[in-house]
C-alpha cells in the first residue's frame, strides 16, 4: 500500500536498486543470521560483502568516495529499512557502518578520511561506534562516564571499558566517546593495532544475532592527537549529531521489521481457513491490520520527514528524529506481536518438526524489542520530544 509518492527520484530508484541487491546477497542467508548463536567466527562477512559489492556502503558519502547523492540521509535510511525488512539485525549492522561511523568521519582529517572511507565503503574493514558503557548508555553525561583520555605528549592514554559496541569483535577501528577532565572527546582508535586493548567474546543475545556486540576494554592504549574527531572537549555534540542520525535509522528499521510482519499476517489472514471461513473475515483482525497499517505509514513518513530535514542541511532534526525512533520501534514491536497471535503455534515455533514448516515470526519478535533499546531508549526520545514541546526550564 506504501507509494514513494513524494520521495526525490534518486531515491526511489535507489530502493529499487538497494531492494533488487538485498533480495539477491540478504535473503538467501538471512534466516541462517537470525537463528545462529553469536561466536567470534559468525560474523555474516558474506552478507556484509555483498551489500558493500552492491555499493550500498557507499550511500552515506559525497563523490569521490560515495554516489554523491543529494539526499543521503533520506537514501541511507531507506535503505536501511529495506535490510531490516529481511534481516533486523543487519540492519543494526548496517546502522553503525553507514550511518553512525560516517557521521563520526565527518569530523575526521582530510588524512583520516581519505585512508579509511574506502575501506569502509568497499566492506574490507568493518568499523564500531562506542558510546555506552557498563554505567553511562542513555545517559551520556560526563559524571555517568568512567573510560578516561589522559592527554600526554603527542596524543592520549585511554583506560575503560565500552560495552554492547556493535561490530567490534571484527572491527579495524572504533570511534569512542571518553572523558578529557570534566567534558568529553571522541577519538578514533586502532582496535588491532593499538597495544592495550581486549575485545571480549561477544555477547549472547536473545536477538538480532548477526549483530555482534561485545566489550572492548582499554588499558593505557595511546591514541595519537590526529585521530581526535572534531575538537578536544566537543566529543559530546560529536557523538549527539551521530545519534541523531542513527536513531532515524533505527526508527527505519522499525518501519522495515513492521512491515515484513504485517506482510506476513495478511498472508495469513487470506489462507488460514478458521469456522468455515478465512481468518481475514473476522473483523476484529480486519480493524487491527488497518490500524496498523496506518501506523507504519505513519512512521514511514516520520523517518523520511527527519531524514529530508538532516539532507537541507537543518542544524537539528528533533523533535522528529526522536518521534521517528519511538514510534517506528514501538509499531514494530505491535505489529509482530499481532502477526506472532494471528499465527498461533505456527507464529510461536523455530520449526515444526514433523513437517519442517517454520515462520520467521519467531526471530522477528526476538529482534523487535531491541529497536525500543538501543541508541536511546524510548523513554528517553519521549523526554526529548517534552523538553521540545514544553520546554527545558520546565522539563529540565
Amino acid at each position: 500500500m506504501s507509494c514513494d509518492i513524494w520521495l526525490p527520484d534518486e531515491v526511489v530508484e535507489l530502493r529499487h536498486r538497494a531492494r533488487s541487491a538485498i533480495e539477491r546477497t540478504l535473503a538467501p542467508v538471512a534466516r541462517r543470521i537470525g537463528a545462529q548463536e553469536e561466536t567470534r567466527d559468525s560474523f555474516p562477512w558474506d552478507a556484509f560483502r555483498g551489500l558493500a559489492d552492491a555499493g550500498l556502503f557507499a550511500v552515506p558519502f559525497a563523490h569521490p568516495f560515495g554516489l554523491g547523492l543529494s539526499y543521503p540521509a533520506l537514501g541511507t535510511c531507506t535503505v536501511t529499512e529495506e535490510i531490516a525488512y529481511h534481516s533486523s539485525s543487519m540492519a543494526g549492522v548496517y546502522d553503525g557502518q553507514c550511518i553512525l561511523v560516517p557521521q563520526a568521519l565527518a569530523f575526521a582529517s582530510d588524512t583520516l578520511r581519505e585512508a579509511l572511507i574506502p575501506e569502509l565503503v568497499s566492506g574490507q574493514q568493518a568499523f564500531s561506534f562506542a558510546t555506552t558503557e557498563p554505567d553511562a548508555s542513555s545517559d551520556l553525561s560526563v559524571g555517568a562516564m568512567h573510560t578516561v583520555a589522559q592527554e600526554t605528549s603527542g596524543g592520549f592514554i585511554v583506560n575503560g571499558r565500552k560495552r554492547w559496541i556493535t561490530n567490534s569483535v571484527v572491527a579495524q577501528w572504533v570511534a569512542a566517546l571518553v572523558r578529557t577532565g570534566e567534558r568529553q572527546t571522541m577519538l578514533l582508535i586502532d582496535l588491532k593495532n593499538s597495544p592495550g586493548i581486549r575485545v571480549g567474546d561477544p555477547d549472547l543475545k536473545m536477538g538480532h544475532r548477526g549483530q555482534l556486540t561485545a566489550d572492548i576494554v582499554f588499558e593505557d592504549v595511546f591514541v595519537p592527537s590526529e585521530n581526535v574527531l572534531g575538537d578536544v572537549g566537543a566529543g559530546l555534540s560529536v557523538a549527539i549529531s551521530c545519534l541523531t542520525r542513527g536513531r532515524i535509522g533505527i526508527g527505519a528499521a522499525g518501519v522495515g521489521v513492521a512491515q515484513a510482519a504485517l506482510d506476513l499476517a495478511v498472508h495469513r489472514l487470506r489462507t488460514r481457513n478458521l469456522f468455515g471461513g478465512p481468518l481475514g473475515r473476522m473483523q476484529y483482525w480486519q480493524f487491527k491490520m488497518a490500524e496498523r497499517a496506518t501506523e507504519i505509514e505513519c512512521a514511514r513518513s516520520l523517518y523520511q520527514k527527519a531524514a529530508a530535514r538532516l539532507d537541507r542541511g537543518e542544524a537539528s532534526a528533533e523533535p522528529e528524529a526522536a518521534m521517528a525512533k519511538a514510534h517506528g520501534t514501538r509499531v514494530a514491536v505491535d505489529t509482530v506481536r499481532d502477526a506472532l497471535q494471528i499465527h498461533g503455534g505456527y507464529g510461536f515455533a523455530r520449526r515444526v518438526a514433523e513437517t519442517g514448516e517454520s515462520v520467521r515470526l519467531e526471530e522477528l519478535y526476538r529482534d523487535a524489542k531491541i529497536l525500543e533499546i538501543f541508541e536511546g531508549a524510548n523513554e528517553l526520545q519521549q523526554w526529548v520530544i517534552a523538553r521540545r514541546l514544553i520546554g527545558r526550564d520546565v522539563t529540565g
